[in-house]
Order: structure tokens, then C-alpha cells, then sequence
């Protein structure tokens, strides 16, 4: 009873390990374990002639891609590259009121439309008064003219005065010698005859200065005439400017007049962009210029349409220097830490006008070029060319204001001329 309590009380302990069982003898634990099945043959094969594929596959594609790489044509390529075009200001050339708008933004206009109509009030006023002042200048030189006929009569007279004292003094001295007259009567004839001489001088003198004002000239190229032309001419070219017209044919942009405004001469008012005439300005890197030349094909494609579109071009030149050189403010790489950033130069390529013609671009626009560099015999630079666009010549009045100016002289010249 005693040995029963004390095992039932006593504590277990906890660290104690448990019995372990009797270990089985190896070769009965071998007997009992069934063997693993043996790796079917046909799984190994397959893997090993997949992986012999896979090997010529990669093998076969460094190979092609090597004959590319050598035997396809080199080429620089580049996405820092925009859409170039000429921004034509149209600005007043003289001051006035804005009477009417003929164009707006987006507005497709020809060369010589007209944009914009200025107050013609005082251009009128004085257009006016330079043809007062021209048929004023042509009845100047008919009165010239007069002056010296007037001159010739006054020369006349003065010789025919100077005969008569001659003749006064010749018979006076002849009767003085006889006694029949007195010594004082030959001497006022012969004062006669000096008074009458120096008349005649006068008067020759008088027509040389009025036959200087017309000599060697007639009404239409005298002096005092031309003057009064030029004058009619540079009303008339003012009074042009009361009326813009486009100066090239192109889109309309940046339209800041309004209606009413008072403008001053040289005030923008809007611009003009030729969309028939653009080009791309691409950024090439400079460890990307070594092989560019002037002439070099061009494929481009314009974000706007995206790999649908193609656009083919040539390159026009190189520019002048990177873009950090002619920036606002240049780098000074002389002062502090210098750390070498790579430049980037713009590269000018035409396009094809019937590609541009067909898929419009705008001015801008964000483009990917690539051009073909196998082609390594043009130059770098390129040659003198004159600029895109033609220069507009300034308005005169035309043929209108050169009949009027005729006219004018024909009304004040008179009938005798």
C-alpha cells in the first residue's frame, strides 16, 4: 500500500528524456522501405533535345544578329528632335486705329490677303496735300521758265537803251566841238551811256540767274518737282500701310490686336506660319556627329501620327554650335568644378513636301529621327543658300499712284508745254 502511494505522488520530470524505443536492425528497416521508382528514360530525353533546341535557336539568332549588325547600313538615331518652321510677324508699319480684322488664329490665309484695316484719316490728309504741293512745284518751274523769257525782254530793252546813249553822247560831242552845246550836256551823256551799259549787265544777269533754276531740265526731271513726286510717293506708301496684308501664305498664330486698339509703327500684331515650308531641328549627341553629312537620308516619325506615318527627308547642315553656346546664359566651364556633360547640336533635315502635304505638321511638334549614315561622301557644312520664303517688297501705291502723278503735272503744266 505504501509503494503504491509514493509512486502515484511522485513528480515527473520534465527534463527527462523518454524511453526510446529499441532500435530496429538495418537490414529489417531496408526490407520494410520500398525502393524509389527509377526516372522514366523518355522525360530525360525529351529535356535534353529541348535544351539542344533552345541552344541552336539562341545560337542562330546571335548569328543573324551579327550579319545585321555588319552588314546593314550604320545610322544615328535620336528623339530630341522637333518640328522647325518659319514665324513670319506681321507689325504695323505706322501708327493707327484698328477699323476691322480680317483674320484670326488657325485661319488659313494666301499672300496679299488682307489681315487688318487701320484708320486711313490722316494718310489721306496728307496724301492730298503732297499733290497740292507737286502741282505747286510744276507751276514753279513754268514760272522759271517765264522769268527767263522775261529776262531776254529785259536784255532787250537795256541794248536798246545803251544804243540810244551811245548815239545821245556821239552827236552831243559833235556839237560840243562846234560850240553848240555846253561841256555839262556831254558829260550826262556820257553818264547816259555808263547808266544805260550797267542796265544791260543787270539784265543779263538776271536771266543767267533764272536760266539756272531750268537749265539742263525739263518739267519732269527739275529739282523742286522730283522732291514733290517723292513727297506724293511717301504718302501713298503710308497711306498702304493703312491696310496689312499677309506677307506669305501660311496659318495664322499669336493674334494680340483687338478691334478699336490704338497701335503704334512696329507694334506685333499677330504672325503668320508657312506650313508648306517646315523642316526638323534634331539634337544629335556630338560623339553622334562623326559620321553626318550633308545630304544623308532621313526617315522621320511624328508623334502627332506615330509609326502609321513616314516622312523621308535629307539632311540640309550642321549647326553653328550646341545649344548651350548661343543660350541666354553660356556655361563657364573656367570657374569652380568642371564636370564634362555631353552637348548636343542641332542637325537640320528637310522634308518632302508631298509627305509634308500630305500629313500636315505643325510647328514644335515632337518627332524620332533616324538618318542613314553609309553615305559618308558630302560635307559637313553646308553650302550658301538663300533663306526659305521670299521677301516681300513694300507696297507703293503700284501703277495707280504713277498715273496720278502724271496726271498731276499734266494739269499744271499748261497747255503750251
Amino acid at each position: 500500500m505504501t509503494d503504491k502511494t509514493e509512486t502515484a505522488v511522485k513528480p515527473r520530470n520534465e527534463d527527462a528524456s523518454p524511453i526510446a524505443p529499441k532500435a530496429e536492425p538495418e537490414t529489417a528497416r531496408a526490407a520494410s522501405t520500398p525502393p524509389p521508382p527509377a526516372p522514366p528514360k523518355t522525360n530525360t530525353r525529351a529535356r535534353r533535345i529541348g535544351l539542344l533546341v533552345l541552344g541552336a535557336v539562341v545560337l542562330i539568332g546571335l548569328i543573324a544578329y551579327a550579319v545585321m549588325a555588319f552588314t546593314a547600313p550604320s545610322s544615328e538615331e535620336t528623339d530630341d528632335a522637333y518640328v522647325g518652321g518659319n514665324i513670319v510677324a506681321v507689325t504695323a508699319r505706322d501708327g493707327g486705329t484698328v477699323l476691322a480684322l480680317h483674320a484670326d488664329n488657325t485661319q488659313q490665309v494666301t499672300q496679299g490677303a488682307p489681315l487688318i484695316d487701320l484708320d486711313p484719316a490722316t494718310t489721306d490728309v496728307q496724301l492730298s496735300a503732297a499733290e497740292a504741293a507737286l502741282g505747286r512745284a510744276v507751276r514753279a518751274v513754268r514760272s522759271n521758265d517765264a522769268q527767263v523769257d522775261e529776262a531776254g525782254a529785259e536784255i532787250a530793252q537795256a541794248q536798246a537803251e545803251l544804243s540810244k546813249a551811245q548815239n545821245d553822247y556821239t552827236r552831243r560831242r559833235g556839237a560840243a566841238a562846234d560850240g553848240a552845246v555846253s561841256g555839262e550836256e556831254v558829260s550826262h551823256a556820257a553818264d547816259a551811256v555808263a547808266t544805260a551799259r550797267a542796265a544791260l549787265n543787270l539784265a543779263r544777269a538776271r536771266q543767267a540767274q533764272a536760266a539756272s533754276t531750268v537749265a539742263g531740265t525739263s518739267v519732269y526731271n527739275n529739282p523742286q518737282v522730283l522732291a514733290a513726286i517723292a513727297d506724293v510717293r511717301q504718302a501713298a506708301i503710308n497711306s498702304s500701310h493703312m491696310r496689312i496684308v499677309a506677307p506669305v501664305s501660311g496659318v495664322i498664330a499669336q493674334r494680340t490686336v483687338q478691334l478699336g486698339q490704338k497701335v503704334a509703327a512696329g507694334t506685333p500684331l499677330m504672325a503668320v506660319v508657312p506650313l508648306d515650308s517646315l523642316w526638323i531641328d534634331a539634337n544629335f549627341r556630338e560623339t553622334q556627329l562623326q559620321h553626318l553629312r550633308v545630304g544623308q537620308p532621313v526617315t522621320i516619325h511624328a508623334d502627332v501620327y506615330g509609326n502609321d506615318v513616314t516622312y523621308h527627308g535629307k539632311v540640309l547642315g550642321l549647326g553653328a554650335g550646341s545649344g548651350s553656346a548661343f543660350s541666354l546664359l553660356p556655361p563657364q566651364n573656367a570657374s569652380g568644378n568642371w564636370i564634362k556633360i555631353v552637348q548636343r547640336v542641332p542637325v537640320r533635315i528637310a522634308l518632302d513636301p508631298a509627305e509634308l502635304k500630305k500629313n500636315p505638321l505643325r510647328v514644335g511638334l515632337s518627332v524620332d529621327v533616324k538618318v542613314a549614315t553609309a553615305d559618308r561622301s558630302g560635307p559637313m557644312v553646308a553650302g550658301s543658300s538663300p533663306p526659305a520664303g521670299a521677301v516681300q517688297r513694300s507696297l507703293d501705291g503700284g501703277p495707280q499712284i504713277e498715273a496720278r502723278i502724271r496726271q498731276i503735272i499734266a494739269e499744271n503744266l499748261g497747255r503750251g508745254r
